[in-house]
């Protein structure tokens, strides 16, 4: 990486270059920028001045985003710009504790700036955002791809930041984390839904949404969609007829694995920004643009959270070109085979079990969680009397001893057992208190949406027996309301349930029934519907063609751990109940020791964090934990540093942090002293080891 300086020659030389027209030497003039062969139809480009729109906040502001959720002037015919307004505001708040007490305003968002003071504005942030499909021309990829520019883009100091959205969302998906981030520090930001964000097919209305987000005919869209289910007309309607009312979604239906393809599709972003940037700041010469900012004087970080974090893990490994300088990203979503020979202590106790792929550990969770709730040493659990049915729990509960997977003979002793296996299964007990709240929000959706996508699997498959729909009546599903379908744009998350659809159970007896109200014809019981459970869990353990081709898709996405050497920050919630520390960060990080010539990638493990920071508005979440956000930012604060000024990056360690406690729903303003910065030289009781091959996480 050339010094500061000499990215500033080479730019300017570059320029001058470029304005020397009577030079006869193809070398003295910079190459043409062209546009990308894997960007198809249209780039719309669109400028906000940062007062009335902008592009972190929609012209929102901080205060905007903490309020009430915008209207639309039109519910059923919303605006390009009000979809996304709204996705803006919608991916921001899933992303952040939105609290004042929690943070927001104070420690991170739109008004703090990127030395970390509060400022008394608002944080809106004008500059110029372009968008367009990464495809193969087929109109089945259609990844969504977007640059965002912002005024204080600095073409002496030029950087890019990459923002995967994580989970399946959409576009803006990583608005609130890296996106944040890169915009406050002047950065362009790279942006990609990784080919599994939000796009929904409503296949009754035949139904689908365009590339800002307008709903239109999925004939007269065609290739132009985010998505369109794969089938015939006739296919389709056959299906509408057997199942009505159904939706496909695109990371469950799209028949692609698009996760074996994240890395390629962050590189994609990163080289349309480059060509973005070059057409906003590159010469003239003969009518054409020219090329001034490249990978050899731009500082790239590949960033995000969550799985948008593996597709940043994936883009470093498959960086062939040398695009990336950097890695920084938090709870990263990585999957891999475990690394020969290592064993992974926290403390004086070898981890019972650890590398398991996600599908393996979700699948477990999916069967295990609603028991495990029940158990009397989680009854504090947040959520549990609200969001779990106690009687379909302790039926599940039922379900596993009869199946021999649990043990006991009292619900009680049943539960116990079930937290026990999820231990045995790689959770700390760190996760407990979470299970219930996971189960409810998350863990079926993505379970339901990775099987599918790892056997490649489509929609009129109903997959173990689940389809996507509205509420069923009398067994069948509602039709989605008008405005709610045509706002899905902004509101949607991408995986249901969202925005009113849910994931139904088609095997229920006496009928199509919400999965967790359904039950199964195996036990007659309504037990959070243990057939589909068991069904999905065999996927990944038995022998049929459906469980062959799940597997092979989980093996195209397995990484490799070589980081090329370069600076890189990996920071995690020690009581992450989504994506368990012990089946990712812990073991790539063993991985990337053994298989990294000249690694630099630090680890830190942060205790009182956990996946969702979305959660912390939630009673007793609120007390007991502590936003990761705040380490996400300390991690690209300190490999930009590392890459803009050589300042060495923090050895390896575990972050210790203090809860707010008080109230469960009110708990106390959060301080300086409950997140303490991650220490430039860690105590020795917390530094993190590796020698041996054991790595050693204390206590």
């Amino acid at each position: 990486m050339s010094s500061q300086f000499t990215r500033a020659l080479l730019i300017v030389a570059a320029s001058a270059l470029a304005a020397c027209n009577n030079s006869d030497s193809d070398n003295a003039i910079p190459p043409v920028n062209t546009l990308p062969d894997f960007v198809k139809g249209t780039v719309v480009r669109n400028a906000y001045d940062g007062t009335s729109n902008d592009l972190l906040t929609a012209g929102l502001g901080k205060s905007g985003l903490q309020g009430a959720l915008p209207a639309f002037a039109d519910a059923a015919n919303p605006t390009v710009a009000e979809l996304r307004r709204q996705a803006i505001y919608n991916n921001y708040r899933a992303l952040v504790d939105m609290t004042t007490n929690g943070g927001y305003g104070v420690l991170y968002g739109p008004n703090v700036d990127s030395s970390g003071a509060v400022t008394p504005g608002e944080g809106r942030i004008g500059g110029e955002e372009f968008i367009a499909y990464a495809d193969d021309g087929t109109g089945k990829l259609n990844v969504t791809v977007m640059v965002q520019i912002p005024n204080t883009f600095s073409t002496t100091n030029p950087c890019i930041v990459t923002a995967a959205s994580s989970g399946s969302r959409g576009i803006y998906g990583a608005i609130a984390t890296a996106g944040e981030w890169g915009l406050k520090k002047g950065c362009a930001v790279a942006y990609t839904d990784k080919g599994s964000g939000n796009g929904g097919h409503d296949l009754a209305a035949n139904t689908v949404y365009n590339l800002q987000g307008q709903r239109g005919n999925a004939g007269t869209l065609g290739v132009q969609s985010i998505f369109t289910a794969a089938g015939t007309d006739a296919e389709r309607a056959a299906f509408n007829t057997a199942f009505p009312n159904r939706w496909a979604y695109k990371h469950a239906h799209s028949q692609q694995n698009p996760e074996k393809d994240w890395g390629q599709h962050t590189i994609q972003a990163i080289r349309f920004a480059f060509y973005a940037l070059n057409e906003k700041y590159g010469p003239l010469n003969n009518g054409e643009r020219q090329v001034i900012i490249n990978n050899d004087n731009t500082i790239v970080i590949a960033s995000s959270v969550s799985n948008g974090a593996g597709a940043a893990v994936a883009a470093l490994e498959q960086d062939n070109d040398n695009y990336i300088d950097g890695l920084a990203v938090a709870e990263p979503q990585i999957q891999m085979n475990a690394p020969t020979g290592v064993t992974i202590r926290r403390g004086s106790t070898t981890v019972a079990s650890n590398s398991k792929p996600l599908y393996d550990y979700f699948t477990i969770a999916n069967m295990v969680q609603p028991c495990a709730a029940l158990a009397p040493s989680v009854a504090n659990s947040p959520l549990l009397a609200t969001n779990i049915l106690a009687p379909n729990a302790a039926n599940r509960c039922t379900d596993l001893a009869n199946a021999g997977i649990i043990s006991g003979t009292t619900t009680a002793d049943r539960a116990t057992s079930a937290l026990a296996l999820l231990h045995a299964s790689g959770w700390e007990a760190d996760s407990d208190l979470f299970h219930a709240s996971h189960y409810a929000l998350a863990t079926l959706s993505v379970t339901y949406t990775y099987a599918t996508a790892y056997s490649r699997s489509g929609v009129r498959d109903n997959l173990c027996g689940y389809s996507f729909g509205g509420a069923p009546v009398a067994g069948v599903p509602a039709v989605i309301a008008n405005n709610a379908s045509a706002q899905l744009f902004g509101t949607g998350n991408g995986v249901p349930p969202t925005s009113g659809i849910n994931i139904l159970n088609n095997n229920s007896v006496g009928g199509t029934a919400l999965d967790a109200v359904s039950i199964s014809p195996s036990s007659n019981l309504a037990d959070y519907n243990y057939d589909g459970a068991n069904c999905l869990r065999t996927l990944f353990t038995g022998a049929t063609p459906g469980a062959i081709a799940t597997r092979a898709g989980i093996e195209q996405v397995k990484r490799t751990g070589n980081l090329r050497g370069k600076p890189a920050v990996i920071v995690h919630g020690r009581s992450d109940t989504l994506i368990p520390v012990n089946h990712t960060s812990r073991p790539y990080y063993a991985l990337n020791k053994l298989s990294d010539t000249g690694s630099q990638l630090a680890y830190y493990e942060v205790t009182n964090a956990q996946h969702f920071d979305g959660f912390l508005g939630l009673a007793g979440y609120d007390t007991r934990l502590v936003p990761l956000h705040r380490y996400f930012i300390q991690a690209m604060d300190i490999v930009y540093n590392k890459l803009r000024n050589n300042t060495p990056i923090p050895a390896s360690q575990v972050v210790r942090t203090i809860p707010r406690g008080g109230a469960p729903g009110a708990a106390p303003a959060i301080t300086a002293a409950n997140v303490p910065p991650i220490a430039a030289t860690p105590a020795p009781a917390d530094a993190i080891l590796f020698a041996n091959s054991i790595l050693a996480i204390p206590e």
